[in-house]
């Protein structure tokens, strides 16, 4: 995916269906990345509730994908 504010927009939107859309348009390696951001923002402090509430949405989402 070429635009970056795109990209996080679609996967914390915590829309399940925008979420896959942008997941399917990811290289492996940025997949990988997102994955990693995403557990950051989750689990580490810094980050606003909200933005912890989206990234588990989005690591629930990319989860059942993998299922």
């Amino acid at each position: 995916m070429d635009d970056l504010d795109q990209l996080w927009e679609e996967m914390l939107s915590q829309d399940a269906a925008r979420i896959r859309r942008a997941w399917d348009n990811l290289t492996d390696d940025e997949a990988r990345a997102v994955l990693a951001h995403l557990a950051r923002m989750r689990d580490e402090e810094g980050w606003s509730p909200q933005q912890k509430v989206a990234a588990a949405a989005a690591l629930a989402v990319l989860r059942d994908l993998s299922q």
